[in-house]
């Protein structure tokens, strides 16, 4: 039997270029029938245009299982820090329509 368990276990590396992760605050997620596309993006005030700083190609039946997994984790997460504000009021997160601002002149 432990052997087994042994046998089931998946080794999974994180190579030091990805394990610091990358800040985002925009996705675009596209599809076609055999896949989902999603771009991850950060955009910073004041910059004309933001970056794609990771792109995930999956199909659809293992987008669905992390839209399950992702559900299932804020569920887990509001369990042990309250409700995540969903609406933009009360403090939240706004994603302004004109985050580019102000350009700046001298």
């Amino acid at each position: 039997m432990e052997n087994q368990s042994e046998e089931n276990q998946l080794n999974i590396e994180l190579p030091e270029e990805l394990a610091e992760g990358a800040y985002v605050n925009l996705a675009l997620i596209a599809h076609s029938p055999s896949e989902f596309v999603m771009d991850f993006i950060r955009i910073l005030p004041g910059l004309p245009k933001g970056k794609v700083k990771s792109r995930v190609v999956m199909t659809p039946d293992h987008a669905y299982r992390l839209m399950l997994a992702l559900q299932e984790n804020m569920q887990k997460y509001e369990e042990s820090f309250g409700p995540i504000n969903k609406d933009g009021s009360e403090g939240g997160f706004d994603f302004p329509m004109n985050y580019n601002g102000p350009i700046g002149e001298a």
